[in-house]
């Protein structure tokens, strides 16, 4: 590697992540109840397993898993075309696409919640959601094109106007080829350097950067630098990687790019039941990587499944226009328009897997579970409800217990950490 980075005795050593990371990750997750619902993905799915809704079975396809609004987003292909797609596969299975259909419903409504709108505003958004939904189902000739709403809209054009400048000064905060110590990037161990020094002579790394922006094929590339990076939520506290690398064609012309390597964990979305076995890799890094390839393929034609310090790990390089969606404050059109189009792109992810006869019996059995005074299915508005119940529950429990917690047992935040040299703070 190319440099070695300097006073890390401020940083944590590798044992002593764990404490730090899921401290932060508490915090996190007592910011607000949306945050909470965005966290709480194994909660989500035991809560859902101790419901008794009559959820159908859908047809056993690739779906999410943790379909929430923060893992839709502008997505860029590898030859940087841009569209919406669902962005965190991390829990991705073959499983029940209604589970996906629950799971956005619950976040779009603490979403609205957290901006103030009523109880009614609440059903129009799932309804609006179902018509999405239901649009990417149907028959070609009947498809209606939904244009992405004003929230949307923004995260787009922010995405379409990134350039490599952007994602260093964002991720790196420099263009210059390091990657600076700080709260979000910690130092690598002696053991870490190694396993990233035999990451980057490998072939398949070479190949996937190779594949984008039409590079080379026969180009080289170089660990620049590398970094232990403390980010997200619910993946904090497992192995997580930024790493810069020099990539080298035949003219000697080097050009920078920014690898994501995160630890891939056992899926908490129960795959279904008559899901075919061969069909879902043991792996978990493998079974990310084909997950996405089925539901996002801008994603997933740009990623690796690979192993490291033992450890599956999913690799792909990160581009400019790759953003979440966050929306802080919606108005009640807003969330409706919203949560139509955002319905529409996950319904295109798992229509995309079926065949027509498949894709209009299972929107039939949609149609087949839905009250008179409710455009959406009775079983689908009943778990949001309850969940939405159950998450402010554990949401308030929680702030109290991260707000209550003896000062003698606080693990110092990541920031506190850093700032007293690794001694925490008082």
């Amino acid at each position: 590697m190319a440099k070695q980075h300097s006073a890390a005795a401020k940083y944590p050593e590798v044992g002593g992540r764990p404490a730090i990371l899921m401290a932060e990750q508490r915090r996190k997750m007592a910011r607000s109840a949306h945050a909470y619902v965005r966290g709480a993905t194994v909660r989500f799915y035991k809560w859902l397993e101790q419901s008794h809704h009559a959820i159908p079975d859908g047809p056993p396809i690739w779906i999410c898993g943790d379909c929430h609004l923060g893992n839709l987003g502008p997505v860029a292909n590898s030859k940087g075309k841009v569209a919406i797609q669902i962005r965190d596969l991390d829990q991705t299975v073959i499983g029940n696409p209604a589970h996906d259909l629950i799971r956005l419903g619950l976040s779009l409504a603490t979403a609205a919640r957290g901006s103030d709108l009523p109880g009614v505003t609440t059903a129009h958004i799932v309804e609006n959601m179902m018509d999405g939904y239901d649009n990417a189902l149907g028959p070609a000739e009947n498809k209606e094109w939904i244009p992405a709403p004003e929230p949307i809209v923004a995260v787009l054009k922010k995405a379409f106007q990134r350039r490599w400048r952007h994602l260093a000064e964002e991720r790196i905060e420099d263009v210059e080829p390091t990657i600076p110590l700080g709260k979000r990037f910690w130092p690598l161990s002696e053991e870490e350097r190694a396993a990233m020094k035999a990451l980057g002579e490998s072939e398949a790394l070479r190949q996937l950067v190779t594949h984008l922006h039409s590079r080379e094929d026969e180009a080289k590339i170089e660990v620049v630098d590398a970094a232990y990076w403390v980010k997200g939520c619910s993946s904090l506290g497992r192995l997580r990687y930024a790493v810069l690398l020099r990539v080298k064609g035949a003219d000697d012309d080097a050009r920078l790019c920014l690898i994501d390597i995160k630890e891939a964990l056992h899926a908490a979305a129960p795959r279904a039941p008559n899901a075919p076995s061969a069909e879902l890799p043991a792996d978990s890094a493998e079974r990310v990587v084909m997950g996405a390839r089925a539901l996002a393929p801008a994603l997933g034609n740009r990623m690796i499944a690979a192993r490291f310090l033992g450890k599956p790990v999913v690799i792909r390089e990160l581009l400019p226009q790759d953003l979440k969606v966050e929306i802080d404050q919606l108005t009640r059109n807003q969330a409706c328009k919203a949560a139509r189009y955002l319905g529409n792109v996950v319904g295109i992810g798992h229509a995309r897997q079926l065949t027509t006869v498949q894709r209009l019996s299972w929107k039939r059995t949609l149609q087949g579970h839905r009250s008179s005074d409710l455009d959406a299915p009775y079983w689908l508005w009943n778990s949001i409800v309850d969940l939405v119940g159950a998450h402010e529950k554990a949401y308030l429990d929680h702030c109290r217990r991260f707000a209550l917690e003896p000062a003698g047992r606080v693990v110092p935040s990541v920031d506190n950490h850093i700032a007293h040299g690794g001694r925490g703070g008082t």
